[in-house]
């Protein structure tokens, strides 16, 4: 049972593996957590950078471009002072250094164009409408004021993207012209170029609008135009210079220096961050199946530099159990704690057999003295019946027959003495029981007969002495005495592997159940049952529980009773049990 229970348990190896996997994965589980959710805020910061860093570079370009407008209307101003002739030689001059300059045109105080220099290029004939100069723009401006990004309509066939910067000229110019303010219309394709290309991860943009939300130049306008995607300009407009986060989108806004415009950058979290991390925890999750695997090989290894002694120790305590007698320990090898165990059960296995040992010879004292006990029960016992017998034939005047009977009393003592040995050979226990029939003939008066039938195979071996005499008095005082017609005992004496059984047969008048379960009850009373029960109380003691004696019984048919024991060949050779 105590082997059955401990393997349904869990074995120390296994709890050490769990223990060890158990807290490895939870620390990797909040090492990891805690190290994706930095990781993920340092790069929403780093996103932020990259982003506000991006529309840096845009803010330094369209500013060095807007200065670069600037300079080039201070050249137009300048000519614009000169004599038509000088000015036409000048302004040719500079749009031949600057071919970024799409037009240089003038206009009356009425906003009607009045001259234009261009490359190649001369003015329309019937302009149809003119979006590089707006009148009255131009009149509630008393400063150099641009327009947004648009497209040039004062030429055939030619409709070049353009910002154009009008500023107001201080006195008119010479000739027959009234010329009130002067525009430069300088090409937007550069910029434009360079904010197309500005790409911040795969979907991020960068795109202009001026101060109160209107956008100035958007990479994806036709989308804006055609209404497939929109910008909350509105809520840009009123935050200030910087980078703003929410769940999806980073923007970032700086305003160009010197103008009414500014850059806003747009990137998105999931496309800069989310990838990043998403690499990260499968690295992170590769990084902990490795170190799973090491704690769990490490922890195998810790779990059988452990429990292999204690095994070896289990192993010791269940050969000591089933065999404390021949049981031999040897120490077992292991760590400290291991090794003071296993001294410690050493120390206690020599002290149990010590202890076994003397238990075991004060058992065998203590038996001995119950079989001398016993003994001592069965010869009084016996020698009461026989001089009982003796006494009823001196009464009856047979002297002879009690002479006899003195001798074959003798004979009996002498048998049952047998120098204080407790075990005799077979042959002298078969003497014993046929002198005390013949003893018990002379009292009955010749009521009943008796037979022997003897393995010679069995008498060599060794028996208690006085086994059949008590069987074969009860099989008289209760089968035969109340008989009217003769009796008849048999005994038989057989081998039966190795055990040697002995059989007492008669045809008496039975036992009941009753009866024949008070004859072996140990608070049997009864003066005739004290030799049946002797009897299979020392066999039982000498020989072991297995052996003894079996009744069986009929009413009116007669009794056998069975005695089994060991074969024993020499006196010497067995001790009680």
């Amino acid at each position: 049972m105590r082997r059955g229970v401990s393997g349904l348990g869990v074995s120390t190896a296994t709890i050490l593996v769990l223990m060890v996997v158990g807290v490895v994965s939870v620390i990797l589980s909040c090492c990891i957590w805690l190290f994706i959710g930095s990781y993920r805020s340092a790069m929403v910061q780093s996103a932020r950078t990259g982003t506000a860093q991006a529309v840096s570079q845009v803010s330094n370009t369209v500013r060095n471009y807007l200065k670069d407008m600037e300079q080039a209307m201070q050249l137009v101003e300048q000519s614009m002072t000169e004599s038509p002739d000088s000015r036409d030689e000048l302004l040719s001059t500079f749009l031949n250094f600057r071919p970024d300059v799409v037009a240089v045109t003038s206009y009356s105080a009425t906003g009607e164009l009045l001259e234009c220099w261009s490359p190649g290029r001369g003015p329309r004939e019937n302009i149809f409408q003119n979006l590089s100069f707006d009148l009255d723009r131009a009149l509630a401006s008393s400063s150099p004021h641009m327009t947004a990004p648009h497209v040039v309509t004062i030429f055939e066939s030619w409709y070049p993207w353009v910002v154009t910067m009008t500023e107001p000229l201080e006195a008119p110019s010479g000739g027959d012209s009234a010329a009130a303010w002067v525009s430069l219309d300088l090409s937007f394709s550069n910029i434009s170029g360079y904010i197309n290309n500005v790409s911040i991860g795969q979907r991020g943009y960068c795109f202009l609008m001026d101060r109160t939300g209107n956008i100035v130049y958007h990479p994806q306008q036709q989308l804006l135009y055609s209404g497939l995607k929109s910008e909350d300009t509105a809520s840009l407009a009123v935050l200030e210079d910087g980078s703003y986060v929410d769940d999806t989108i980073i923007y970032s806004l700086t305003s160009v220096e010197n103008s009414n415009w500014r850059v806003v950058g747009v990137s998105y979290v999931n496309e800069l961050v989310d990838r990043s991390v998403q690499e990260m925890i499968r690295l992170s999750l590769w990084l902990a199946i490795l170190v799973l695997a090491a704690a769990l090989l490490s922890s195998w290894l810790l779990s059988r530099l452990l429990s292999r002694p204690l095994r070896g120790l289990a192993s010791a305590m269940e050969r000591f159990e089933d065999d404390a007698d021949h049981f031999t320990y040897r120490p077992v090898e292991g760590t400290r704690e291991v090794r003071e165990l296993s001294n410690s059960f050493g120390h206690m296995v020599l002290r149990i057999q010590r202890l076994m040992s003397t238990v075991r010879q004060e058992e065998i004292n203590l038996r001995k003295t119950e079989l001398k006990a016993l003994q001592a029960q069965i010869n009084p016992h016996f020698l009461y019946n026989t001089l009982d017998s003796i006494a009823w034939m001196c009464e009856q005047g047979r002297s002879a027959d009690a002479v006899r009977m003195v001798h074959a009393l003798a004979r009996l003592f002498r048998i049952s003495i047998s120098k204080g040995h407790e075990l005799i050979p077979i042959a002298r226990e078969i003497e014993h029981a046929e002198n005390y029939l013949e003893i018990q003939k002379y009292r009955y008066k010749n009521q009943f007969t008796y037979s022997f039938d003897v393995d010679p195979e069995c008498l060599d071996y060794y028996c208690n002495k006085i086994t059949l005499q008590p069987i074969i008095e009860n099989a008289i005082l209760h089968g035969l005495d109340l008989m009217v017609e003769e009796g008849r005992i048999h005994v038989v004496v057989s081998q039966d592997g190795d055990d040697i059984l002995f059989r007492v047969e008669d045809n008496g008048v039975g036992m009941s159940t009753e009866q024949v379960r008070a004859i072996l009850d140990e608070d049997s009373q009864d003066r005739t049952g004290i030799g049946i029960k002797n009897v299979n109380d020392r066999l039982r003691i000498y020989f072991g529980k297995q052996y003894g004696l079996r009744i069986t019984s009929e009413l009116d048919v007669g009794t056998r009773v069975e005695l089994r024991m060991p074969k024993v060949k020499e006196a010497g050779d067995y001790e009680a049990k």
